[in-house]
């Protein structure tokens, strides 16, 4: 096992490039999908990053950027409430995963794992991903997310997007190696160039535009309705956190839930989040992207992970790039989604599947049942809607409903045991 913590800093800058260049296509896709700026995610994604290994003392190899658990909540806030208050409710979500850190440190991981069990989370991240379905086809076809304008004729975005998708999924089926791990940045550069030869890249923006410049900071404002209709939608991404901070520490060999402690690995997740609202960026995840990476390179020294913060910090203030990005063409995004999107929904059925949830047990089926229409149907009750809505009910009717409770405590006390 290579440690590479001796490593000459030049090459931590590389394997740090490397890092960033594997995370790259997601961390930029988020804030492209929900009309972000790509330039303040890069900085708020390297900005977290370091915040991250500030507060865990610099021990995880990890890398902190975009969000796709928050792209309907924040294209569902942004129309309802605007950018600034959306901000707002993001800061909250933050907010809610220190205290979740605060409840971590005082009662122990039994508290999180009994109250947000499979049963409750899975359907809450099938809904993130099939919610988004018809956001991916009106994207694909060409239209806005909400299928409102026709911004590429359909026939033309239509063979864009599925040779977007098929690119993204042959590299991330066949290629082998570092290829692997980006198949999305492959999807993007190829169904870049077809629209370029099809004539839809509007390029006038990137010429227009400086070399250097600052990227376009937005700072956040505060209403109840705004945090009421954000602050559940952290719940599936809290616990997905869990499960990526056990893949990391099942690559290193190290148990990351006894030091630095799950307390404090959310603890850096929620300043992230934070941070990044505050400036006007996506909220911050956990990356398995780069966990991948960390697996197939066996480089395990973190401060790698500080040189792609880095990295992606400097090209936040390259302009150009940042007007690049936003040129690139709808059907492109939509082809890609559609995989993305899908393989959301497949993570929470996994989860199911994995914890072996008993489907025939009354009360399992009816908060599944219950969380996947109110979830995808977008129900309304008061503040509350969509996934922000459906996360409380699981939750509620988890607590209420009689009936021995699923859990996945134990295979965290198992975790800790070995």
């Amino acid at each position: 096992m290579q440690e590479h913590t001796n490593e000459p800093v030049w090459k931590q800058a590389i394997a740090g490039s490397q890092m960033l260049l594997v995370a790259f296509g997601a961390l930029v896709l988020m804030p492209l999908i929900t009309g972000l700026d790509p330039n303040v995610a890069l900085f708020t994604a390297g900005l977290g990053t370091l915040i991250f290994h500030i507060v865990t003392g610099g021990q995880i190899p990890i890398f902190l950027a975009s969000s796709f658990a928050f792209i309907a909540p924040v294209l569902a806030a942004k129309g309802r409430f605007g950018l600034e208050e959306t901000l707002g409710g993001l800061m909250a979500a933050g907010i809610l995963y220190i205290l979740l850190s605060g409840a971590v440190r005082l009662r122990g991981t039994g508290f999180v794992t009994r109250l947000l069990p499979p049963v409750v989370i899975a359907p809450v991240i099938m809904t993130i991903g099939l919610g988004l379905a018809t956001t991916a086809v009106h994207m694909a076809s060409g239209r806005s997310g909400d299928g409102q304008l026709v911004l590429v004729p359909q026939d033309t975005a239509i063979l864009i997007a599925m040779i977007s998708l098929a690119v993204t999924i042959i590299t991330s089926v066949w290629a082998k190696g570092f290829f692997k791990l980006v198949p999305i940045l492959f999807g993007v550069l190829v169904g870049y160039a077809c629209s370029w030869v099809a004539g839809i890249v509007d390029t006038t923006a990137v010429e227009q535009a400086a070399w250097f410049a600052m990227p376009n900071f937005v700072a956040p404002a505060f209403s109840w309705g705004a945090i009421l209709f954000m602050v559940p939608v952290a719940i599936a991404p809290a616990i997905e956190h869990i499960g990526d901070i056990l893949a990391i520490g099942n690559v290193t060999r190290k148990n990351y839930l006894e030091k630095p402690g799950l307390h404090r690995t959310l603890l850096g997740d929620g300043l992230a989040t934070s941070a990044a609202s505050m400036l006007g960026g996506p909220p911050n995840t956990t990356y398995s992207e780069v966990t991948g990476a960390v697996m197939l390179t066996r480089n395990f020294n973190p401060k790698v992970m500080w040189w792609a913060a880095c990295v992606a910090i400097v090209l936040a203030f390259v302009g150009k790039f940042g007007a690049a990005l936003q040129t690139i063409p709808v059907p492109v995004m939509g082809g890609i989604m559609c995989l993305l999107f899908g393989s959301i929904a497949v993570v929470g059925l996994n989860t199911l599947i994995r914890h072996q949830v008993d489907l025939s047990q009354s009360r399992n089926l009816v908060i599944v049942g219950v969380t996947l229409v109110f979830g995808i149907g977008n129900m309304v009750l008061g503040q509350l809607e969509g996934i922000a809505l459906c996360a409380v009910v699981a939750i509620i009717l988890n607590l209420v409903l009689p009936g021995e409770r699923e859990a996945w405590g134990k295979r965290m006390q198992e975790h800790k045991a070995q």
